[in-house]
């Protein structure tokens, strides 16, 4: 069975925000048998020298699928869909999600991000900064609405674990009005949105942390 090392612990602000969210959609949406290992960030557990043995950086998530130790996001969701046999069996098809993955993560994720962080007080900066980030994000987003013009899903024509992590993604930028103009990509977020893997995932994160759904939306 698959170990998930996540979140049991953190500061009220980021509950619902943690990246181990992305690793458990994806292994209820793959249906692979599970259970979650939950560490106390706020008490150093992160820190520890156990933990410091499998997670090079101290961060969560981290997967150990008997003596198979992945760390990050992307690496862990490539490998749980290379598992499941969901990854597309072609050459292009299978570097389409490969592309798309690190796109979420190295293109899209950092604007969005920043701007979350700046939002929540977390990252010094000023309108004209705010104003840069915000425009830096429409050129990233412009070019998925241009991505998803006659498409359901970024990568292919299945549902892949790229859609994952470009919705972990885009769920940084919900509660803003960055998406306003891009009919296509709110339609595609509200479609990931729907999916019952995705609503277990919330409905078993909550209970992790005591909180409802709606606290985490």
């Amino acid at each position: 069975m698959i170990t998930l090392y996540g979140f049991g612990r953190v500061h009220p602000k980021v509950i619902g925000e943690t990246r181990d969210l992305r690793v458990q959609w994806a292994l209820e949406e793959l249906g692979l048998p599970y259970r979650v290992h939950p560490l106390d960030h706020t008490g150093g557990e992160f820190d520890s020298p156990a933990f410091a043995a499998i997670s090079p950086f101290h961060q969560a998530p981290v997967i150990d699928d008997d003596g198979v130790v992945i760390a990050e996001t992307g690496a862990i969701l490539l490998y749980l869909a290379e598992k499941a046999g969901t990854l597309p069996t072609d050459a292009p098809g299978r570097a389409a999600v490969v592309q798309w993955c690190f796109a979420a993560l190295t293109t899209v994720e950092p604007p969005v991000a920043m701007i979350q962080l700046s939002d929540a007080g977390g990252l010094p900066s000023n309108g004209e900064q705010r104003a840069a980030l915000v425009r830096w994000s429409h050129r990233v987003l412009d070019g998925i609405e241009r991505r998803l013009d006659g498409r359901t899903w970024i990568a292919a024509d299945e549902f892949t674990v790229a859609d994952i992590l470009l919705t972990s993604v885009l769920r940084e930028i919900r509660r803003t009005d960055l998406l306003a103009d891009y009919p296509r990509l709110r339609a595609y977020f509200e479609r990931t949105q729907a999916r019952p893997a995705w609503q277990r995932t919330l409905e078993r994160y909550a209970e992790r942390f005591g909180v409802t759904v709606a606290d985490i939306r």
